[in-house]
């Protein structure tokens, strides 16, 4: 009877196969557009975080706080009720409020403030010699900037690995509110038509694409880690 149970799974599972390929294409889009923005959005507010943070460049207090705090209040709003509230935006933005590419907006913007603390994080732990040593040399600002990250490489890779992991937890959740993806069919046929073997199957997916991403970040952090 077990081995009928997993052949009527499989059977299944093979009539749903164009339906669960789409979603996995849906979820590698709304993957690939919203890690690329919080990269170059969160990497660009994280470096200025960092940078009129105490003692450092551009040191400001009034403009750190203000940073800080608005990167705070980002990072504790809930996924599901932002993707809800920026309903409007998204719509008015690419005339829908649902599926991949409308998911993927709220994704990076959800994204790009969590990565801005990392990357805020992994510049701080670059020795201050470094910089002091940059500095008396007459390098520019820019220059400055370009040799802390340089520094922070490979923090900065394992913070993009924990980004991606993120985005890709975020994505399957914005399944239950039209965002399409693997978590949309998850909901769809595992949840609301009571089939185990689909939830078990995407599960076991995305434990794959994790432990993949977090081998691929690891494996690049070590080559680039020279210390």
């Amino acid at each position: 009877m077990l081995a009928m149970s997993f052949n009527d799974a499989t059977a299944r599972l093979w009539e749903l196969r164009n339906e669960i390929w789409q979603a996995m294409i849906d979820t590698f889009v709304m993957l690939g557009i919203s890690t690329v923005a919080a990269i170059i959005i969160g990497g660009l507010f994280g470096v200025f975080l960092f940078l009129t943070s105490d003692k450092q460049l551009l040191q400001n207090k009034s403009f750190y706080a203000l940073l800080g705090g608005i990167t705070n209040f980002m990072r504790a709003f809930p996924f599901v009720i932002l993707m809800i509230a920026m309903t409007p935006f998204t719509k008015s933005l690419i005339g829908t409020s649902i599926g991949p590419i409308a998911a993927s907006l709220v994704l990076a913007l959800a994204g790009s403030f969590y990565f801005a603390r990392l990357v805020e994080q992994n510049l701080r732990e670059v020795p201050r010699g470094i910089v002091e040593a940059t500095e008396s040399m007459g390098a520019t600002p820019f220059t400055i900037i370009k040799v802390l990250l340089t520094e922070a490489r490979s923090g900065l890779v394992l913070s993009v690995t924990i980004l991606c992991i993120s985005l890709l937890s975020y994505s399957a959740a914005a399944g239950m509110i039209g965002g399409g993806g693997l978590g949309d069919l998850a909901i769809r046929y595992g949840y609301y038509r009571y089939q185990t073997e689909v939830m078990i199957f995407i599960v076991i997916m995305l434990s794959i694409m994790v432990i993949g991403i977090q081998g691929i970040g690891n494996l690049l952090a070590a080559k680039l880690d020279k210390r």
